[in-house]
């Protein structure tokens, strides 16, 4: 029997589902505060059979999934200490939960994809969740063709993987402007920033979708802080994985360098989540 047969839902107990504010790569050789509470979230529930994880770092025309059996490391990125270069997250793929992922879309037309890996949204936050790379990861494409309330609609049709002991990620940013990006750490955040920042924190404490959904409503706040949407969209497939009885928590919650939202978002269905 091949390894895309192998997967066989089972129930288990329910795993949250967590957006990441990821920040930048080098997160991955820093330990802060950010990590720490990275660290806490992945103690506090049970270890998943696998992760699925989708990252603003791999957009695409159509949906596609990574099928690999052991999905590379990638370093999309540039400038930064060749330690960082140097890095590998050498955790398994999953090719069975890939298929899984695939006939929960159906309709939808999702490509098995064998080529791409863990890029930067994926694997430097996995390393401080998960740092031994033991549990299988699988990458969801966000489809750049598609609508807000078409990606939440995907998250939705994600929803039973919570059930089989997959923990549903997704890595972006709420606020992401490197035009505006200030490197000066003490500097304090455009008010805009804030303003954007709170206006997601405050509804998805309401459980508002249509607001999230359609959040250039926000006018000029969304249009600095989301200048273009693949750092927003992940959040949308959390929210869309959602269950009604989910406790949400935040924590990080602040903004770096003026223009960067470190927000995570932990939503699960336990009335003592941290």
């Amino acid at each position: 029997m091949s390894n895309v047969m192998s997967y066989v839902p089972k129930a288990r107990p329910r795993m949250p589902v967590v957006f990441f504010g990821n920040g930048g790569p080098t997160i991955a050789l820093e330990t802060n505060a950010t990590t720490e509470a990275w660290a806490h979230i992945a103690d506090h529930f049970p270890r998943p059979r696998a992760i699925l994880c989708v990252s603003a770092h791999w957009c695409t025309h159509g949906t596609a999934v990574t099928a690999a059996a052991r999905p590379r490391t990638i370093q999309d990125f540039r400038g930064y200490p060749e330690s960082l270069f140097n890095m590998r997250y050498p955790a398994p793929g999953d090719p069975g939960l890939a298929a899984r992922v695939r006939d929960l879309l159906s309709p939808l037309a999702v490509t098995l994809d064998g080529e791409w890996g863990f890029d930067e949204g994926t694997w430097p936050v996995l390393m401080k969740l998960y740092p031994e790379a033991e549990t299988p990861v699988v990458q969801l494409s966000l489809d750049i063709d598609k609508a807000p309330a078409e990606h939440f609609r995907i998250g939705q049709m994600l929803r039973p993987l919570r059930d089989e002991g997959v923990l549903v990620v997704g890595s972006g940013n709420v606020v992401h402007n490197m035009q505006f990006l200030d490197w000066n750490s003490a500097a304090p955040p455009y008010e805009w920033a804030v303003r954007f920042n709170d206006f997601v924190r405050r509804n998805i404490a309401r459980n508002d979708r249509e607001k999230l959904i359609n959040y250039k409503a926000a006018g000029r706040d969304a249009r600095l802080a989301v200048p273009s949407p693949e750092h927003y969209l992940p959040l949308l497939y959390v929210l869309g994985a959602r269950g009604d009885d989910d406790h949400v928590s935040f924590g990080p919650n602040h903004i770096e360098y003026r223009s960067l939202s470190m927000m995570t978002v932990v939503l699960d269905n336990q009335a003592d989540a941290a």
